[in-house]
C-alpha cells in the first residue's frame, strides 16, 4: 500500500528536542498563514536542504546542553542561510554553536515571568509593550549572546531572554511564544515569519483544498474509490474533499452498529450526503453487534469484538461493491483514510510503507485490504480539517462534532451493552449536548464523554417514592490534542440544568455525577 507524499509547499520546519509544546509550534505558524512540518532534532543539515525550508523553528526542550547526550542539532543546519528562530532550549542550541555563551547559573524561572523589552524590540519584538508578561521553563540561561547579536528583552534573572541578528536573520527567545500565558506570544511567531523571514501568509483552507484536489485527480485518475464513512469529523471532510475531486468514482460505506449517538444515522445518510451528494452504502448491522456483545462486560474484549464485527460487515460489502466495480471494467483500487498530521508524526514521521491505522480504537481495517491510500488531510492539524469542512459545506453539526470513539456508546456504558442501556445513554448524553450547544460552550471544550454505570445502582427519590437507579457520569474536558486534558470548569447553571433535565427525563437515572480527573492520571473516555 502506498500513500500520497507531502504538500509541495515549502515549510516551516519545527525541529523537535523533545519538547512538550512542538506540535503546539506547528500549529501557531499554520495559524499565521504559513505550512509547516515537524522534523526530529537528528535530522542533517543535508535531509533539511532537501526539504527546501522557508524558515526555521527550533523548539524547547527538556534537557540541558550540557547534559551527556543531550539533543544536539547538527551544525550544518545553522550554515544554510535559512532564517532561523530558537525556543528555549533551541534558543541556547543556537546560541551555543553560534560562538555565545550558555550557563547554568542556579537561577531558575518556571510560569509567569515579566520580561523587559530591550529600546524598540527590534524585528522580533517591535510594537509590543515595554514589559510583558512570558511563559518560562528553564534552568540553564544564556550568559552571553553570540558576536553581532543585539539582546532583545531580559527578565530579573535571565539578562538575555531574547536576541536577534537581522543580518543572519537568526533569532531566539528563552520563553514559550506558543503557549497562551505568554500574553504576545503569537505576535513573536508572526514578526518573525512575516516581518523577519518575509513569508507571506498563503497557507488557508481554500489553497489547501485546491491543492489537495488536483493531487487527488492526479493519483486517482479514472479509479474507483472506497471510503469508510464513520460520521465523524475527519472521515467526513476527508470523503467530502475526495468526491470533489472525483464525484461518482467514490462510494462512501457507512456501517451502523447501533453504538452511535441519537440521531446520528440520520444526520449522515440526510445532511451529509444533501450536502455532498456523496454514494452512500449504509450497512445496519445494529442485531449483529448486539449478539456479539451480549454477556460482555470487559472493556478490552468489547472493543475487540466491535472491531472485528466492523471489519466483517466493512468486508461484505467491499466484495460487492469490488465485483459490482470489476464488472464495469473499472476495479476499486483505492482507499480514503482520514490520517492527520498529528498521527503522522506519532507514527514516526510517515516514512516507508503505510499502514492503515486503527480505525478510530475500533481495532482496524484488515491489513490485508489492497488499496492504495488517499490521504488528503495528511499535512492537516484538526482545527484545520474542521476549517477545510465548512469551506467545503459540511453541516456545522458533523464539522463541529466533538471527538467519538469508534466504538461509539459500547465503552461509555461500564457494563454489558444491551439495547434498553444503549437507549438510556443515547437519551442523557442527547441532553447534555443540547444543553452544552445552548450555553454556547462547545468551542471551549475538547469533549464531553457522557458515561452510564450501567453496573452501579443508587437510592434515589422520584415522584415521592424511593427509586434505585443508575449515575450518569459527566466528563467535559478541554484539551490541545488529546494528549494531556483538564476538565472543564462548566458553569454551575449549565451542570444544574444537565442534571435536572437528565434525571427527570430519562428513565432509570437517579444520579448525575461530574468527571473532575485530569489526564493523567485519568483517560478521557472511561474505558
Amino acid at each position: 500500500m502506498t500513500t500520497q507524499t507531502e504538500t509541495a509547499q515549502r515549510p516551516v520546519l519545527v525541529v523537535d528536542f523533545g519538547a512538550q509544546y512542538a506540535q503546539l509550534i506547528a500549529r501557531r505558524v499554520r495559524e499565521a498563514g504559513v505550512y509547516s512540518e515537524l522534523v526530529p532534532h537528528t535530522v542533517t543539515a543535508a535531509e533539511v536542504e532537501a526539504k527546501n525550508p522557508v524558515a526555521i523553528i527550533l523548539s524547547g526542550g527538556p534537557s540541558s546542553v550540557y547534559e551527556p547526550g543531550a539533543p544536539s542539532l547538527d551544525p550544518g543546519v545553522l550554515q544554510l542561510g535559512v532564517p532561523t528562530l530558537g525556543i528555549c532550549y533551541g534558543f541556547q542550541v543556537m546560541a551555543q554553536q553560534l560562538g555565545g555563551e550558555v550557563a547554568n547559573t542556579g537561577l531558575r524561572e518556571y510560569g509567569a515571568t515579566d520580561a523587559v523589552v530591550a529600546n524598540d524590540g527590534g524585528v522580533l519584538l517591535g510594537g509590543q509593550p515595554a514589559q510583558q508578561n512570558v511563559w518560562m521553563s528553564h534552568g540553564d540561561q544564556v550568559a552571553t549572546a553570540p558576536v553581532g547579536f543585539e539582546v532583545l528583552a531580559s527578565t530579573a534573572a535571565t539578562p538575555v531572554a531574547a536576541f536577534g541578528s537581522d543580518e543572519k536573520c537568526f533569532y531566539g527567545v528563552q520563553w514559550h511564544p506558543e503557549v497562551k500565558h505568554s500574553d504576545y506570544g503569537q505576535d513573536v511567531i508572526v514578526n518573525f515569519l512575516h516581518k523577519a523571514a518575509g513569508l507571506a501568509a498563503d497557507w488557508n483552507s481554500g489553497n489547501v483544498i485546491a491543492e489537495q484536489v488536483d493531487r487527488i485527480r492526479a493519483q486517482v485518475g479514472t479509479g474507483r474509490v472506497l471510503s469508510a464513512l464513520s460520521g465523524g469529523v475527519d472521515s467526513a471532510v476527508s470523503t467530502a474533499l475526495v468526491h470533489k475531486a472525483v464525484g461518482d468514482q467514490l462510494v462512501a460505506v457507512f456501517v451502523d452498529h447501533g453504538l452511535l449517538r441519537k440521531g446520528e444515522r440520520e444526520q449522515v445518510e440526510n445532511d451529509y450526503v444533501a450536502s455532498t451528494g456523496v454514494r452512500l452504502i449504509t450497512v445496519d448491522a445494529r442485531e449483529t453487534f448486539l449478539n456479539a456483545l451480549a454477556g460482555v462486560s470487559d472493556p478490552e474484549q468489547k472493543r475487540k469484538i466491535i472491531g472485528r464485527e466492523f471489519i466483517r460487515a466493512f468486508e461484505k460489502v467491499q466484495a460487492d461493491l469490488v465485483a459490482e466495480a470489476a464488472a464495469e471494467g473499472e476495479p476499486i483500487r483505492f482507499l480514503v483514510q482520514g490520517t492527520l498530521y498529528p498521527d503522522v508524526v506519532e507514527s514516526g514521521g510517515g516514512a516507508g510503507t503505510a499502514n492503515i491505522k486503527s480505525h478510530h480504537n475500533v481495532g482496524g481495517l484488515p491489513e490485508d485490504l489492497q488499496f492504495e491510500l488517499v490521504e488528503p488531510l495528511r499535512t492537516l492539524f484538526k482545527d484545520e480539517v474542521r476549517a477545510i469542512g465548512r469551506e467545503l459545506g459540511l453541516p456545522e453539526e458533523i464539522v463541529a462534532r466533538q471527538p467519538f470513539p469508534g466504538p461509539g456508546l459500547g465503552i461509555r456504558i461500564v457494563g454489558e451493552v444491551t439495547a434498553d442501556r444503549l437507549e438510556i445513554l443515547r437519551d442523557a448524553d442527547s441532553i447534555a449536548r443540547e444543553e452544552l450547544t445552548k450555553a454556547g460552550l462547545d468551542g471551549e471544550i475538547w469533549q464531553c464523554p457522557v458515561v452510564l454505570l450501567a453496573d452501579v445502582r443508587s437510592v434515589g427519590v422520584q415522584g415521592d417514592g424511593r427509586t434505585y437507579g443508575h449515575p450518569i457520569v459527566l466528563r467535559p474536558v478541554s484539551s490541545e490534542d488529546a494528549m494531556t486534558a483538564d476538565w472543564t470548569r462548566l458553569p454551575y447553571d449549565v451542570l444544574s440544568k444537565i442534571s435536572n433535565r437528565i434525571t427527570n427525563e430519562v428513565r432509570e437515572v437517579n444520579r448525575v455525577v461530574l468527571d473532575v480527573t485530569s489526564k493523567p492520571p485519568g483517560t478521557i473516555e472511561w474505558e
